[in-house]
């Protein structure tokens, strides 16, 4: 039977692309009834149904799934923070590290408007430019019209599923505008693509740049670690996860637990302190989160 990658979801049809041939299809109706919905992104089974559509008939296993965009087997995500307006935050920064660490999803650091910051503004940045570089992470700097973003991002997008996060406050079309200008995608098809038509429904779909798929969605809308369990949270702080190993209590949430390894390389400056003190932060929310209870009848 044949197969292909979901490309696009729209009023209850799902494009289906197959060797370059993009196939309409509905869902089969069993999967309301098992709970399988299918997403942009998933590698489906389907079989012809009609002249023009289709039925999906298997949803294929998924090695990530989103709820906010709804996408599944995303690769990485590029998470664009502007040095100025606003201000650059290295605690949502952190925040957007730990969701998108948690679903297993290579996050790719994208600062922009360097153009317009001052140099005060700037050396507050460096700083952290460098900690995040040293610990693994790739970091962009860019700025509206910087004519070396295309090369800096082709290799990067090159056969991966992208998606886009940002600061909030930064509107879809401005990520776009700022971190794409140049890849192909025009005003006019960013605006088609988000859906802001006067006629046209809102949906997610995979846009093709640069040899690669980008949602056409800045990405994560929802930053809770509701998913995240306490003694999980430092797995997602890679330079912590990594130093974890030598802590002399398995399992050691890095408190008042005494040896702990975390809390030595924070004391020598070797893990940056904002970076442990937001560890803390949101290791304070899980553990104040509320249970959820379910519904009985």
């Amino acid at each position: 039977m044949p197969e292909g990658q979901i490309r696009k979801a729209i009023s209850g049809f799902y494009y289906v692309e197959d060797n370059g041939e993009r196939i309409r299809c509905r869902g089969r109706g069993v999967f309301r009834n098992r709970g399988i919905h299918p997403l942009v992104g998933d590698i489906v089974t389907y079989v012809p149904d009609g002249e023009n559509d289709a039925i999906i008939t298997v949803v294929h296993e998924r090695k990530n799934e989103l709820v906010r965009p709804p996408i599944s087997n995303v690769d990485q995500a590029l998470l664009v923070f502007s040095i100025v307006e606003p201000a650059f935050s290295p605690h949502l920064l952190d925040r957007f590290l730990v969701v998108i660490e948690s679903f297993g999803i290579k996050p790719i650091i994208c600062l922009t408007k360097k153009d317009i910051a001052s140099e005060a503004e700037l050396e507050k940045v460096v700083a952290s430019e460098a900690y995040y570089k040293k610990i693994g992470y790739k970091v962009i700097n860019t700025f509206i019209d910087d004519e070396n973003l295309p090369e800096i991002l082709k290799p990067i997008l090159k056969g991966q599923i992208t998606v886009l996060a940002g600061q909030s406050g930064v509107g879809k079309s401005t990520l776009l505008n700022t971190v794409l200008p140049s890849l192909g995608l025009k005003t006019g098809e960013i605006s088609e693509a988000l859906g802001r038509g006067k006629h046209t429904t809102r949906h997610v779909e995979l846009l093709e740049v640069a040899g690669g798929l980008v949602a056409d969605t800045p990405g994560f809308s929802s930053l809770e670690f509701d998913h995240i369990q306490k003694e999980e949270l430092s797995h997602y702080f890679i330079e912590m996860n990594e130093a974890s190993e030598n802590c002399k209590f398995r399992g050691c949430l890095h408190l008042k637990e005494p040896k702990c390894a975390v809390k030595e390389l924070v004391e020598t400056g070797e893990i940056l302190r904002h970076r442990y003190d937001n560890y803390l932060h949101f290791l304070q929310e899980i553990i104040d989160r509320k249970p959820r209870y379910e519904k009985h009848d």
